[in-house]
């Protein structure tokens, strides 16, 4: 399913979109890593235009004069597009460009032009006659599309999925806090025993012997933007290289040269290896420093603040509050129409050029390094629905594509397209009535109410809009309560990234916020809850442990500029005995809720509610009673607790408790221990129960 692009780029230099003349050139530079690097610019060369095509300009490789196995540099040469600029002659990045090296740039331009136009070079190998993928260095660089797919990588309903930014942090040796970047390479090692960290080489669970992910038991990791970005590593939103990944992520300080194909490869390989699905987030609505902003303004970007484009259907977002928000970046347009040659097709056609750029961007990240889920960021900024159709649609396709012809039903129910638009339009997953999937622009949603929910449980109150606290935990604890109509459709969080905003930060440091003093207690509920809802469960890295902020603004608040994207997380609080009890409660219900069938089906049942004498106790049911698949969960939200809960005659008794199914016993999954049935005496359903506590019991 090669598009007509990247299979003409395997044998030629090509440009599509650059429409301003002269013609395109192409500047080669002979590159030989090392220290310091060293580059020889080669005579720069004409692209010719595509006979039919008054928009496609190549120069076959064949015609450059390569030495077989060498390492290139390369820009392009274009007139500027930018409103209100000269048409300058600006080196741009290929747009498809698969790595970069922001350590070399194209000289600076001209007064009016700025530093966001000194762009980086394009990397490339020539070998037996075709134009590959390559990292620096004489290193292999071995992607993923030539290998079969894993089948033992778990389907929607059983996930739970990781957050992982990609800046950590770790205490120095003077007790101060260093930052670097998580590199790919530091990621592996959370997965693999046999990997050893690279910035974070220090860090005791990166260490040979330790994989804490497969150890923590989740079997999906998201990364925040893989894909490569002008800004030092934050979060990566903002993208500027769509076909590379990041080169601050392949880019270790121990390493001399970076390789981030290669490690981000072997990063998703590994997980497979493990069982873990990955998910990339992507950002589609805007993009900063893209090459397309010099080469072809008009056709890819928008200038949403300019009064001028009022009425341009690119211009609001698409909650029809105001104007698309492009945070500091620039605005990605989908609803300009053009005819031209489409890069996934080959023909010339009707079609709109940032929609075909990006579709042709998903086949890269599809294809070479078989992600298995994405993300979509700020929906409502994109804009534009049926393109988020068509983004998941073709996500779709091409993942079928790498199943073997035999494959089963599962087939499909290992690829989740979800997006982040904190509104929840639910008509984002409608089929229109017509039963037919394809139909839904998106298959999920970030089921952010859900946060916002349990997070006012977990201090007593009740949601604004609930008219009692026993109404606030019910609808939580099925996503189906606020019209989803499958858990796959909702990913359900106490905290993600996006941790700026009353109410938004890390779950502890909420917690603590709300004057709470038994924050690690309350945080184990909220897991509890988390991982026994309808929905697929989201942690954000560090929440397992208590991570907490440790940068705030002058007023003592997580805000833009004051931690939000430059807060990262610190693997090295594991060590906390506090933090290391959290992780290990937490880590029994991940197992639970991906291995056991009671959870990954929609049913729910709630057994019981107490709201006498100052107790907020709530007990609810998931699973299929027939089939003796049940996990009951026993949940105290209030300072409330039996007289003397260490004693076993001191219990708390639920009416109405399911009858142990034929065959299976009780187990209490957060404190690992087998209860027998009551037989109206001690057991599951008539135990002690602590202020703020969760029993969990699941039959076995």
């Amino acid at each position: 399913m090669a598009s007509s692009l990247s299979t003409l780029r395997t044998t030629s230099f090509v440009l599509w979109r650059s429409v301003a003349l002269p013609p395109p050139t192409l500047v080669l530079s002979r590159v030989q890593p090392g220290s310091p690097l060293v580059v020889d610019e080669l005579p720069p060369l004409t692209l010719r235009p595509v006979p039919g095509c008054t928009d496609l300009f190549v120069l076959a490789a064949s015609e450059c004069a390569l030495e077989e196995g060498g390492l290139y540099y390369y820009w392009f040469e274009v007139s500027a597009s930018q409103p209100g600029r000269p048409a300058t002659r600006i080196r741009i990045t290929d747009p498809f460009a698969t790595a970069v090296d922001w350590r070399v740039l194209a000289s600076r331009p001209p007064p009016p032009f700025t530093d966001d136009e000194r762009y980086p070079a394009a990397v490339v190998r020539w070998t037996a006659g075709r134009l590959v993928t390559a990292d620096l260095g004489d290193a292999p660089c071995p992607l993923l599309a030539a290998e079969p797919y894993p089948t033992n990588l778990p389907t929607n309903n059983r996930l739970v999925i990781y957050e992982l930014p990609a800046t950590w942090a770790r205490a120095n040796l003077t007790g101060a806090r260093d930052m670097a970047v998580g590199t790919f390479r530091d990621t592996t090692a959370l997965v693999d025993a046999s990997v050893e960290g690279a910035n974070f080489a220090d860090l005791d669970l990166l260490s040979t012997g330790q994989q804490y992910l497969p150890d923590l038991g989740v079997n999906a990791l998201e990364l925040l933007p893989p894909a490569d970005s002008i800004y030092p590593r934050q979060w990566g939103y903002g993208t500027t290289n769509y076909n590379a990944p990041d080169m601050e992520l392949g880019f270790p300080a121990t390493y001399a040269f970076p390789t981030a194909n290669r490690d981000l490869a072997e990063l998703v390989r590994t997980c497979h290896g493990k069982g873990i699905r990955f998910f990339a987030d992507v950002v589609l609505a805007f993009s900063k420093c893209h090459p397309y902003r010099t080469a072809a303004w008009d056709d890819f970007f928008i200038d949403t603040s300019d009064p001028a484009n009022a009425t341009d259907p690119d211009t609001m977002n698409s909650r029809g509050t105001g104007k698309r928000d492009p945070f500091g970046a620039s605005t990605i347009r989908y609803a300009r129409l053009i005819e031209g040659y489409d890069p996934v097709s080959g023909s010339n056609q009707s079609l709109y050029p940032a929609r075909q750029m990006m579709l042709s961007t998903l086949e890269r990240w599809m294809v070479d390094f078989q992600v298995d889920g994405l993300r979509l960021d700020s929906v409502e900024n994109v804009q534009n629905w049926d393109f988020i159709r068509d983004f998941k649609n073709y996500a779709r396709s091409l993942h079928r594509a790498r199943f073997p012809a035999s494959a089963t039903g599962d087939v499909d129910a290992r690829f989740l397209a979800v997006g982040e638009e904190l509104t929840e339009p639910l008509a984002l997953l409608s089929d229109e009535g017509s039963g037919n999937p394809s139909r839904a622009r998106l298959d999920g949603l970030w089921h952010e109410s859900f946060k916002v929910y349990i997070r006012r449980a977990l201090i007593g109150d009740k949601h604004d809009d609930e008219p009692t606290f026993e109404a606030t935990v019910r609808k939580a604890i099925d996503c189906r309560s606020f019209g989803y109509l499958d858990m796959a459709q909702a990913v359900i969080y106490l905290g993600s990234h996006d941790v700026e905003g009353f109410r938004n930060e890390r779950l502890v440091n909420y917690l603590w916020n709300c004057g709470v003093a038994d924050a690690a207690r309350r945080a184990k509920l909220g897991f509890a809850c988390l991982l026994t809802a309808v929905g697929i469960p989201m942690i954000l890295a560090g929440d397992e442990f208590a991570d907490q902020h440790d940068l705030f603004d002058a007023n003592g608040n997580v805000t833009q500029d004051g931690g939000k994207q430059v807060d990262p997380v610190n693997f090295g609080r594991t060590q906390d005995p506090w933090r290391a009890d959290l992780r290990t409660y937490v880590s029994r219900l991940i197992r639970l809720r991906t291995n056991h069938p009671a959870l990954a089906v929609n049913d729910t049942t709630f057994l019981h509610v107490d709201l006498s004498e100052g107790k907020r106790v709530l007990v609810w049911q998931r699973g299929d009673p027939l089939a003796g698949d049940l996990v009951v969960v026993v949940a105290n939200f209030s300072d409330w607790g039996t007289a003397d809960p260490w004693s076993p005659a001191s219990t708390y008794d639920v009416p109405n408790w399911p009858a142990l199914p034929p065959g299976r016993r009780w187990r209490e999954i957060p404190q690992d221990r087998d209860v027998p049935a009551s037989g109206g005496g001690p057991g599951a359903g008539h135990e002690p129960i602590f202020p703020w506590e969760a029993k969990v019991y699941a039959t076995v």
